[in-house]
């Protein structure tokens, strides 16, 4: 028996997660604390990126630490709401913050969302928060929540002191994916070293969409626009020579530039519809006879999940390689046409799509575990029920 189930109440999970430039992160730990929160847990989400329409769900308890996002230097540099670099002064409010939502809480179980693997950016209310839950008696679980390829360490070192972190202070690391399509060693090259913490989940979807209310056979999408300006540039010329293919519905995100929206916007044929952001998306997929879009893992799932098919043009500025793997395994299972980034144009986009929606018949794939949501809450129970109360 639980302290929860002692004291007849729900366990109390609170969960942190930190999204800096898209939205992939925010969208698969909201994916997972509606599943806990529909399978019987009391749960807190802690965000800390810019505030998103539609996340959390209506009826999620929702902690929201004073925003950061990157800034023009990258990674390296944070920026709040207003553009400015953050201080010390700053840093310090959110760790207090993070730190009072933590007591308040009492919760049976901490979730990081990519920390140690990610996110170092906030180690500086990470690391306190941690140290808090040591502090703790009874002691909280302590995991981590992974999505299923992870991005090159470029820096010697670092995946050491990830294992040591692990090591000293993590019960669990969840890895969001299906071992029969990617498992962390492929990614993360010290992974026998935390063998025995590590458990997979299944990729994490949504509900199952319900039917859309309009239908596009195309359908673009460039996740949070930052960096989806070329796919949004290319989709755009190829539809003005491919009218026969129907109706396009191009999401530009809601973080591309105003001036390339506006740009983008005056050279849109009529039977394509531009916008910055649809909450329906899955639900168009569903319909759609082809998907194009980045290969981000949320919207991967979502295509999976949809059935129809795609062509994916993986980002990858900057050294980017997770989304360069996750395609390349797709295309090689049937499951996707790649199309490079760095090889974006009208005429490129035109060959995928042919390719892309070739009559012949798909291969015999395997099906992707697509239920990680509700399999991370049977995974959170089973650990709360090893636990005696006593040890509670």
């Amino acid at each position: 028996m639980t302290q929860a189930a002692a004291a007849g109440s729900r366990p109390r999970v609170l969960f942190y997660v930190q999204h800096l430039l898209g939205i992939g992160h925010l969208a698969r730990a909201s994916h997972i604390v509606q599943a806990l929160a529909e399978n019987d847990f009391e749960v807190t989400l802690v965000t800390g990126g810019m505030p998103v329409a539609g996340f959390p769900a209506d009826g999620i308890d929702h902690v929201a630490l004073p925003p950061i996002a990157v800034g023009e230097g990258g990674f390296s540099q944070l920026v709040d709401a207003d553009g400015h670099i953050v201080d010390d002064a700053f840093k310090a409010n959110r760790r207090d913050r993070l730190l009072t939502a933590y007591h308040e809480r009492k919760p049976h179980i901490v979730i990081l969302e990519a920390f140690p693997f990610g996110r170092r950016q906030v180690r500086f209310e990470l690391l306190p928060l941690i140290e808090a839950i040591e502090a703790t008696t009874p002691r909280p679980f302590l995991l981590t929540s992974l999505r299923d390829i992870l991005q090159e360490r470029a820096k010697p070192g670092r995946d050491e002191e990830t294992v040591a972190l692990i090591d000293r202070h993590f019960d669990r690391v969840l890895v969001h994916g299906d071992p029969a399509f990617v498992r962390l060693e492929d990614t993360f090259p010290l992974t026998r070293s935390i063998a025995d913490r590590i458990a997979y989940t299944g990729l994490v979807t949504g509900r199952p969409a319900a039917p859309p209310v309009e239908r596009f056979d195309i359908v673009v999408s460039a996740g949070g626009g930052a960096v989806g300006a070329g796919l949004i540039d290319a989709a755009l010329a190829a539809s003005r020579h491919l009218t026969d293919l129907g109706r396009w519905c191009i999401i530009a995100g809601p973080n591309l530039p105003q001036s390339d929206f506006e740009r983008f916007a005056a050279e849109t044929p009529d039977h394509v519809e531009l916008v910055r952001f649809r909450t329906d998306f899955r639900s168009l997929l569903t319909a759609a006879r082809l998907s194009i879009s980045q290969a981000g893992y949320n919207t991967v799932c979502d295509i999976q999940q949809a059935g129809c098919r795609s062509i994916l043009v993986p980002f990858a500025s900057g050294g980017e390689t997770e989304q360069t793997a996750r395609a390349e395994r797709l295309q090689r299972m049937g499951l996707a046409v790649v199309l490079p980034e760095n090889a974006l144009s009208c005429d490129t986009m035109i060959a995928a799509i042919g390719r892309a929606l070739d009559p012949a018949d798909l291969p015999d794939v395997p099906v992707l575990q697509l239920d990680g949501a509700n399999r991370t809450a049977e995974l959170l129970r089973d650990l709360l029920n090893r636990r005696s109360t006593s040890q509670l």
